[in-house]
């Protein structure tokens, strides 16, 4: 009987703990399958600390930079501007100057103001257009809007604008029921908006339980898919009168050869230089080149050469290089609004002063910060060149990604020709090699035309030829350097010279040509006094198989580096392709 009522206790705290157990086990299952009610701070979720900060919603994304609030306007940082909406405003940072370059008309705006000019004529807004915030400026959003083809809402609490600036169709679909949005898929995270019955909603990836999607008011998160309507191609559309281009254009093959004129005397050889030619109907002397860092200009013209050249119905489009003058910085004069405006001046006066029919624009090794500039001053030159009937032509690199920022796309709006430099595939310094193979025309043109039409497009050819010189280095050099792996046993230079002068060298040295397939032209190789001499030829037959790419894509036409090395012969050639 004893034993029997001390069981009693020991039986009800184990029947106690079974049930503490049973509970605690109850609890976290109810906990692990019911929803959570936690709502997210959304200034936390938008990432806003400041009180006028605004987030930005782009295309159903959160930016990581928000805009500004001031005076019931939204304010965007200019290069969130430029790199997601509208990169053709371009901000002189030091001169407070915003433009944007219409096809026919420059947009000016001085910080501060609501007030700005289209050409000359003034207007006003009833805002503040431009405010600058120490280093950083903001544009007003609807003045962006003006020009961009774009569309916003803006919402509060927190503060957001909802921006669209990609048109088409979406995956659109409507919330079968109330629900919840959640920053995350799964019932423990965080809730981001209730959403009522037969809400809209962009869905952005379905998933099997669960689907991201946007709401009109620009907030991003998941829903179960289960509580998902059925998902519809909704059409994204906003009226916009997108900018026209328009450019001089000729109706025949242009025919362009650069003429380098070196000193003022050398303009009275024009008639000699032209004597050999057959076809050209465009001729480049290299006249002009940046000076100082006002944009002046230092100019070679003559009115005569340019007379000569009418009476022989060729045009003249005058070079303006940047290579010259060593002492210029050509960043600072294309980045400064007064010099590179002036640049400008110089350069359309100097067209209308000598009677020009062009200019040839042949800024070379910018920088990349000078990008942004360089644009902005093929823009204002367009302009100034279309109102005085002046073609413009500028020289390019071949597309490298390093070469990126010269932004050929852009270019081709407002140039009339975009001049491609299929040559310098090897250069003094690099190691030896063809200095244009076939391979690195046709891969030029190619990539080229994927930012160019390609009727604006002129294909760069080249006269001269390098010949290598590869001498031994002295056996008693560093034992350190030699022993390294990519150690290379001699000296690499090299000289440019002309089609005679590669051919009487080749014949000099009893070296044999041989045909490369895969270069596109003919290959020698000789010694002499102990030096290896390699010779990638470009004669008539490398040069025609340029102009067969030049033909094959119907490009606008061929230019030529440099007049005085050819040979006479080369020109019936060039005619059979552009005649």
């Amino acid at each position: 009987m004893k034993n029997r009522k001390k069981f009693v206790p020991v039986l009800a705290v184990g029947l106690l703990i079974i049930v503490v157990i049973l509970i605690t086990l109850a609890a976290r299952v109810i906990e692990k399958y019911i929803p959570s009610r936690e709502v997210q701070d959304m200034r936390e979720y938008y990432g806003l600390s400041a009180k006028d900060d605004t987030a930005i919603v782009l295309d159903d994304k959160v930016l990581e930079v928000n805009a500004k609030y001031l005076n019931g306007q939204i304010y965007i940082d200019y290069q969130t501007v430029h790199e997601y909406l509208n990169e053709r405003f371009y901000w002189d940072a030091s001169e407070n100057l915003l433009f944007y370059t219409l096809p026919d008309e420059l947009v000016t705006v001085s910080a501060g103001s609501n007030e700005y000019l289209v050409g000359k004529k003034g207007n006003s807004e009833n805002y503040t257009i431009v405010r600058v915030d120490g280093d950083t400026m903001y544009m007003a959003l609807d003045f962006v809007e003006k020009y961009t083809n774009i569309s916003y809402a803006f919402f509060e609490e927190p503060n957001r604008v909802v921006v669209t600036s990609v048109w088409g169709d979406v995956q659109g679909s409507t919330a079968k029921k109330a629900t919840q949005l959640r920053v995350k898929g799964g019932i423990k995270s965080p809730i981001v908006k209730e959403l009522e019955k037969g809400e809209s909603l962009t869905v952005l990836e379905k998933g099997e339980n669960w689907t991201k999607a946007s709401t009109a008011d620009g907030v991003i998160g998941y829903l179960k898919t289960k509580f998902l309507g059925n998902i519809e191609k909704v059409a994204r559309a906003h009226e916009f009168e997108e900018p026209v281009f328009s450019h001089i254009s000729r109706e025949y093959k242009i025919q362009m050869a650069w003429h380098q004129v070196t000193s003022p005397e050398a303009n009275a050889a024009v008639a000699t230089v032209l004597q050999g030619t057959k076809g050209i109907n465009v001729i480049s002397p290299t006249w002009f080149y940046l000076n100082d860092n006002q944009g002046n200009i230092a100019s070679l013209a003559s009115k005569s050469y340019v007379d000569y050249c009418h009476q022989n119905n060729i045009e003249v489009w005058a070079l303006v290089s940047n290579l010259e003058n060593k002492e210029v910085n050509t960043t600072e004069v294309l980045n400064r609004t007064s010099s590179r405006q002036n640049l400008v001046n110089k350069l359309v006066s100097a067209a209308i002063e000598y009677d020009l029919d062009g200019l040839n624009v042949d800024m070379e090794a910018l920088e990349n910060r000078a990008g942004e500039g360089y644009l902005q001053f093929i823009r204002e030159l367009s302009l100034k060149c279309a109102n005085n009937d002046v073609v413009l032509s500028v020289d390019n690199y071949v597309p490298t990604d390093y070469t990126e920022f010269y932004n050929r796309d852009e270019q081709a709006n407002f140039a009339d020709y975009i001049v491609v430099m299929a040559y310098d595939e090897h250069y003094v310094g690099s190691e030896e090699g063809s200095v244009s193979s076939i391979g690195f025309v046709t891969e030029g043109a190619e990539n080229t035309m994927k930012e160019v039409p390609s009727g604006q497009i002129i294909l760069g050819c080249p006269f001269y030829t390098r010949i290598w010189a590869l001498t031994p280095k002295d056996e008693n050099g560093d034992s350190a350097e030699s022993a390294a792996e990519d150690y290379i046993p001699y000296e690499v230079t090299s000289e440019a010279v002309g089609m005679d002068t590669v051919q009487r060298r080749i014949e000099l040295n009893d070296a044999e040509q041989v045909w490369s397939e895969e270069e596109g032209q003919y290959y020698a190789e000789y010694e002499n006094e102990g030096v290896t001499y390699k010779v990638w030829v470009e004669d008539a037959a490398s040069l025609e198989e340029k102009l067969k790419v030049m033909k094959e894509n119907n490009l606008a036409g061929v230019s030529f580096w440099k007049l005085g090395f050819e040979t006479d012969s080369i020109w019936d050639t060039i005619i059979k392709y552009t005649n």
